[in-house]
Formats: C-alpha cells, sequence, structure tokens
C-alpha cells in the first residue's frame, strides 16, 4: 500500500484537529477557519476529472487532515455519490468522538492511523491527547472494519519516543490484533 492508498489518489484536507502535535505538518488545517465548506457534491465535481485513473488504477479519495473523521457525516455522504469503484481512505488519529469512528467504519475502504506511541505519557507530551481514547476507538474500528482495512503507523519521534519503547508499542498494538504496522522515523529538520 502506498502512503495514502493505492493507485492514483486525490488528497483532502479536512480542517480541524483536536490534537497539538509537536511536528504536525499541516498546521493551516488544525483550525476550522477556512475560506469555504464544500460539499459533498461540490467536492465530487472537483475531483470527478481524475474519475478515469482513480477507477483504472484502484484509486480514489483520501481524506487526511486536520482530522478527516470530525467530518464522518461528510465523508459518508460522499461515499454515496461517488463511483462504487473509486476507493475512500482516511488519515486519522481516531482521537474522535465514537460515532464518528462508527460513521466512518461504514464509508472508508481503508484507515491509516496514525498512533504515534502507546505509551500515555509519551503520548500526551506529543500531542496534548489522551492515547486512551485513541486505542479505544482503534479497538471499536478492529470490531466493526477487521484488521485487514486498516494500517497503523507507528513512528520513531526524536526526542519523544525510543526504538525499544516503540517496539513495546508495535508489541502491544499486534496483540490486541493490528496486522499492518507502517514503521518509519521522523526526520526533523534541523532549526
Amino acid at each position: 500500500m502506498a502512503t495514502d492508498g493505492t493507485g492514483v489518489t486525490a488528497l483532502v484536507a479536512a480542517q480541524g484537529c483536536p490534537l497539538d502535535c509537536r511536528y504536525c505538518i499541516n498546521q493551516p488545517s488544525k483550525s476550522f477557519g477556512c475560506e469555504k465548506n464544500l460539499t459533498p457534491a461540490e467536492l465530487y465535481d472537483r475531483v470527478k476529472k481524475d474519475g478515469l485513473y482513480y477507477s483504472a488504477t484502484g484509486g480514489g479519495v483520501t481524506f487526511g487532515g486536520g482530522e478527516p473523521l470530525l467530518h464522518a457525516d461528510f465523508i459518508a455522504e460522499f461515499r454515496g455519490i461517488i463511483p462504487a469503484e473509486w476507493h475512500i481512505y482516511a488519515e486519522t488519529s481516531l482521537y474522535v468522538p465514537e460515532d464518528s469512528v462508527k460513521t466512518a467504519a461504514r464509508a472508508v475502504d481503508h484507515f491509516f492511523v496514525d498512533v504515534k506511541d502507546t505509551d500515555p505519557s509519551i503520548y500526551r507530551a506529543y500531542t496534548g491527547g489522551d492515547v486512551n481514547k485513541a486505542l479505544d476507538n482503534l479497538k471499536l474500528l478492529l470490531s466493526l472494519a477487521g484488521a485487514g482495512r486498516i494500517t497503523v503507523r507507528l513512528p520513531l519521534i526524536p526526542g519523544f519516543n525510543t526504538e525499544d519503547g516503540r517496539k513495546r508499542s508495535a508489541a502491544y498494538l499486534e496483540s490486541i490484533g493490528i496486522t499492518d504496522l507502517d514503521l518509519f522515523d521522523y526526520k526533523i529538520p534541523e532549526i
């Protein structure tokens, strides 16, 4: 699987995020201050020009962030108007209400879940959030979507976690049923 879905995909950045990750690569999307909100039909009108590529390559639309599952109803409505062969992917922290996970599980073909770390103190230091909320939602998503539709991203973050800690996180995630782990290192630019 590629970084944000199979085949040719369009990346749609959602507005708003409940976390405050230290090395966030999309700071402008953290707030809800976009100039114009699109309807699902308007988004479809914008991305359908590449529909042939999505269909031919097994691609589709990837919802990223901010946190796209804060807009799970939008994604579900979008799913209902796109061609059946298009895929929907979501890059998510799962730091959302339970109902959003339930709605997304019915609409999204594959989830890229950015866990960061399973250690509560490391997660809080890096994101400002409570890892238990994300992990509870991951277990819920596993029960609704199955492990085959989930890739969990587990980065090595300089200054926050260690390789040994990441191994412990990976072992925990495997113990709850995760079968696809994406282990990688953050490359932090020197200031």
